[in-house]
């Protein structure tokens, strides 16, 4: 029913693009970066790791600077990955196989002595990660690859590294900052969760990636020390420095304090019932579903799932914006998929059924229905942005 909820590849996802890359128009400045771009986008595209590697060293090698080979080549190739799946122009398989390659190559291109600039000793230690249930790793790596050029000494963790972990090494390595990524908005309950704690040991928080908000508004929200755009942002606002914060015992309700009402903590609760109602009543009053198959029951279920985990993300930082905007994306996936987003609107009234009685979610829903038209063949509005 639903494709999935976010961008395989780690960026926003809304960003539209023409068929063309590297292509000017009468008032635009040459950019010296464009060939090995769209040279490096039908590598990726074709699956040609060593191909894609040569366009990569080859541009190193021709004079650019390897962090402009990494941020104006690598990262806007990647993005381009994810705007081409939601678009329908490329499998999951594809998009998995480009992410890959994209992540290989940085390592084969550092392996064979990219000229490395780092002063001695290296200007201070920094730990770059993925909060808690991020597996997209490439926006972080490419940071820790920035940062490592500028003279950082870096401890990069990776995808997917819960909080616990995360204090422990900070506990053993005492790094100057933390910079933790995230594209994904039902990720920030534990991104909160894992800044407050690195707060609590005396380190300072960087935050980025799509999961933040436009312009990072819930980076504020939820307490981070800075919030960067993407990865040039955050390696200059590094450079300058981060004040460590005061040590105290601290709480979500504190920087939330409509948590008190309950509505998210009753939400992500009963997730698995809501689940359930939501696929009741489509199989009812969606006709399609007769003909699915078991895996495609199977995906449905995991999509409205998304939906559910959406909905509580919003009642966590309290913004409507971040469920209808969810749902616009969603909608424009299904369209591109040529699937009826009619299915979205049976799962709002029915979520608005059970959680009648809760004023936020159904503030919430009732904004949802708003940006989804009963009909089909919708256009949403289209959101842009960087990943750290």
């Amino acid at each position: 029913m639903i494709a999935p909820p976010h961008d395989p590849a780690g960026a926003p996802g809304r960003t539209r693009t023409s068929g063309r890359t590297g292509t000017l128009g009468p008032t635009d400045t040459p950019d010296p970066l464009a060939p090995a771009r769209a040279r490096l986008w039908d590598d990726v595209r074709e699956g040609d790791e060593v191909a894609a590697a040569r366009t990569v060293r080859a541009a190193v090698d021709a004079g650019h600077p390897y962090e402009s080979v990494l941020l104006d080549v690598i990262a806007p190739v990647q993005r381009r990955v994810g705007v081409e799946w939601a678009a329908n122009r490329i499998s999951v398989a594809q998009e998995h196989a480009a992410t890959a390659i994209n992540d290989r190559v940085i390592t084969l291109t550092a392996a064979a002595g990219v000229p490395d600039p780092r002063p001695a000793p290296p200007r201070g230690r920094i730990t770059v990660a993925c909060v808690d249930g991020e597996w997209h790793a490439l926006p972080a790596r490419l940071l820790a690859e920035v940062l490592r050029l500028r003279g950082w000494r870096v401890d990069f963790l990776g995808a997917h590294t819960p909080a616990p972990h995360l204090v422990r090494h900070l506990h053993q390595q005492v790094p100057d900052a933390v910079a933790l990524s995230s594209s994904i908005p039902t990720n920030l309950p534990v991104a909160h969760a894992a800044l407050t704690a690195c707060q609590a040991v005396g380190t300072p928080v960087l935050v980025g990636g799509a999961a933040f908000g436009p312009g990072g508004r819930y980076a504020g929200l939820l307490g981070a020390d800075a919030w960067a755009a993407d990865a040039r942002d955050a390696a200059e606002l590094l450079d300058r420095g981060l004040a460590r914060p005061d040590v105290l015992l601290h709480q979500a309700v504190d920087d939330l304090p409509h948590l008190i009402d309950q509505e998210y903590s009753m939400v992500a609760r009963t997730r698995g019932e809501l689940v359930k109602e939501v696929l009741a009543e489509l199989e009812r009053l969606f006709p399609p579903m007769a003909g699915y198959t078991v895996l495609q029951r199977q995906h449905t279920a995991e999509d409205i799932a998304h939906i559910v985990d959406h909905l509580a993300t919003a009642l966590y930082v309290d913004d409507d914006g971040l469920f209808t905007r969810f749902l616009d994306w969603t909608a424009d996936i299904l369209t591109a998929r040529d699937v009826p987003a009619r299915s979205l609107l049976i799962a709002l009234d029915v979520l608005g059924g059970r959680l009648a009685d809760f004023p936020r979610a159904t503030r919430v829903l009732n904004a949802a229905r708003d940006v989804l038209p009963a009909g089909d063949g919708r256009t949403g509005a289209h959101q842009t942005g960087e990943n750290v």
